[in-house]
């Protein structure tokens, strides 16, 4: 299977010029996420426009204190913007992907105008699943509006929550954006990360490093977590540097552990890697899938 496109960015790294997709399936990330990206660009006198969906703009204001940034003259000075999809996306009653271009490019012009040094906005996009004239066009818009970020003086993070999203279409909407917004590992040392993500729009964890005796536990613990989300999972290796037999263990276990009829694909790992799953007899577990880096999509 084909490694899925696009940048993985820290949300302290997202500046402007990036159009970035976040796919979440917890109200903390979002909220971690969000307040950081938000905080960073007053902190560096940029305008931010919100649009709200389901939270509340009080709520979205309530986690900026958090972030260590006072909301309340911000939004008084016009610096921050607050609003919600229906009085936005949505203010003439159908959503118009051109006609939202439109709009955001005269957004970073007023800002620039203004004397901000910039624009950054995010739209929590779980609006697109109600029956909305235009909705369907959400694929079209997050396409066309590239050009606006492409110019290098806004950013912008789309918010797709994953427990209203289905994996096709968490997928097809990553797709659009050039990057996707990392989330807060699970587990971080000076020799493993193990990072919460979405691949082909499923559940996944990127394993980052190495995994020995010492972290095995650690491994087991992370893909615990996973088990109880719907749909496949998958285990993302691209950046795995060792695996000894113990980890692999764990991933078999894991695996071996998955509802009927979903199954555990441990991608991208290192053909030799990969054999040694395969000499111990552990491919042979139906629920878990292995493909290696050399494998055709």
């Amino acid at each position: 299977m084909a490694a899925d496109t696009g940048r993985d960015l820290l949300v302290q790294d997202v500046g402007q010029g990036d159009h970035v997709c976040l796919a979440f399936a917890d109200d903390a990330e979002q909220r971690h996420v969000l307040s950081h990206y938000l905080a960073d660009g007053l902190r560096r006198g940029e305008r931010v426009l919100y649009f709200a969906d389901r939270n509340t703009p009080d709520e979205v204001l309530g986690w900026l204190p958090a972030a260590g940034v006072d909301p309340g003259p911000l939004v008084s000075r016009g610096q921050l913007t607050v609003t919600t999809a229906d009085d936005s996306y949505l203010a003439s009653g159908t959503f118009d992907p051109d006609t939202m271009v439109a709009v955001l490019r005269q957004e970073v012009a007023a800002s620039l105008a203004a004397g901000y040094t910039g624009f950054r906005v995010s739209g929590e996009m779980g609006w697109a699943l109600r029956e909305v004239p235009g909705a369907d066009r959400l694929a079209e818009y997050e396409t066309k509006v590239n050009a606006v970020f492409a110019e290098g003086r806004a950013s912008a993070v789309c918010q797709y929550d994953a427990r209203l999203f289905g994996a096709e279409q968490l997928h097809g909407f990553d797709r659009c954006h050039p990057s996707t917004a990392e989330l807060r590992p699970l587990y971080q040392d000076a020799r493993l990360r193990l990072v919460p993500a979405f691949r082909s729009g499923h559940h996944a964890l990127r394993v980052v490093g190495t995994v020995d005796h010492t972290s095995t536990a650690t491994l087991a613990a992370a893909l615990e977590t996973l088990l109880d989300r719907p749909g496949d999972v998958y285990v993302d290796m691209r950046e795995l540097e060792f695996i000894d037999l113990a980890g692999v263990r764990a991933l078999a276990h894991a695996a071996d552990r998955m509802a009927a009829g979903r199954r555990l694909h441990v991608v991208d790992l290192a053909p030799l890697m990969a054999q040694v799953v395969r000499l111990v007899g552990f491919d042979d577990i139906p629920s878990l899938s292995v493909d290696t880096a050399e494998d055709p999509a």
